[in-house]
């Protein structure tokens, strides 16, 4: 059974963590595209403060989830360490899809 897509903005939004909101829309194709921003970096930035506004925006298909969530997953190691996330779990992999990506 295909999940809706308010079943998946839950599990993104869950996968994501505290400090991230999640948000799938549709884009032109009709597939969804993931937004995945960072609460703490977004509310910083509006106090105009030196960290900027952060978040990933990836086109639907089969891998826009995982790109989202990769983003989302290296922003958090760098610039939150020590934050505790579900997607953490998924770091090592989102690493090697990134040296892959790279070759």
């Amino acid at each position: 059974m295909v999940a809706s897509r308010s079943a998946r903005e839950r599990k993104a939004a869950v996968e994501a963590g505290p400090l991230a909101t999640a948000k799938i829309d549709l884009d032109a194709q009709q597939q969804f595209s993931y937004k995945v921003a960072c609460t703490v970096c977004r509310n910083t930035a509006s106090r105009g403060t030196r960290p900027r506004a952060w978040s990933t925006y990836r086109p639907g298909g089969d891998n826009g989830y995982m790109a989202a969530m990769d983003r989302w997953i290296f922003h958090l190691v760098e610039k939150h360490p020590g934050v505790e996330a579900p997607c953490l779990a998924y770091l090592e992999a989102a690493q090697q899809r990134l040296h892959e990506r790279r070759e």
